[in-house]
């Protein structure tokens, strides 16, 4: 019965896709202040039947999918690599960018048969990208700017976000391919989808009427 007493919550990716969620929920009617004002605080109350928890964007998808929070808004990006068990339910529109294929500027990347190395911060999403093309690729995971994996030879092309491609230019590198669009979702704890099924479609609901 706890989870019925306490507010609705919602994690929300750090960063942007807060800050456009946050401008949602105000659209909505929501007084959205101790977000705003929030200072070092990560749990904050969204009028009287939310809370939102602040967190990175692989972290929002493991609360949603235990159950401390009801809701989440992260990227597709992130629901991709992860591969979680809960309810996508509604594209958001926003942090709109796509999951592209990369390398030195006219490489053709597919030539040859060698088995080609790839550098990324986004394994999975590489494997099956290249097991669709019935491709053997060596995955090289990297943390932080991945476009020096092909500059320093390190790899034969790269599988990253691709906003502008600005980035990929100035590096003297270009996308050879997409692979997939990304924004941000909303996601819903399966459970908390039975035990609070009406909240959380009305939510929904304004959120939709108000993309």
């Amino acid at each position: 019965m706890e989870n019925e007493k306490r507010p609705l919550r919602i994690a929300l990716t750090k960063g942007r896709l807060e800050k456009d969620t946050v401008g949602l929920l105000e659209k909505i009617g929501y007084d959205c202040t101790a977000v705003r004002d929030k200072g070092r605080k990560l749990i904050l109350p969204v009028g009287d039947s939310i809370e939102v928890v602040l967190a990175k964007a692989a972290d929002v998808i493991t609360y949603v999918e235990h159950g401390v929070c009801d809701m989440g808004v992260v990227g597709k990006d992130t629901i991709m690599e992860m591969n979680g068990k809960f309810f996508e339910l509604a594209d958001l529109g926003f942090g709109r960018c796509k999951f592209a294929l990369a390398g030195k500027k006219g490489v053709d990347f597919y030539q040859g048969y060698g088995v080609k190395t790839i550098a990324t911060k986004y394994p999975n999403v590489s494997r099956a990208f290249f097991e669709k093309k019935g491709m053997d690729v060596d995955i090289v995971k990297i943390e932080g700017s991945v476009e020096l994996a092909p500059l320093l030879n390190l790899s034969d092309a790269i599988v990253d976000i691709v906003e502008t491609g600005t980035t990929l230019k100035e590096n003297g590198l270009e996308v050879f391919e997409d692979i997939a669009s990304i924004s941000a979702r909303l996601i819903v704890n399966m459970v908390s989808m039975k035990l609070r099924q009406n909240e959380i479609e009305m939510l929904i609901k304004n959120i939709e009427e108000n993309l």
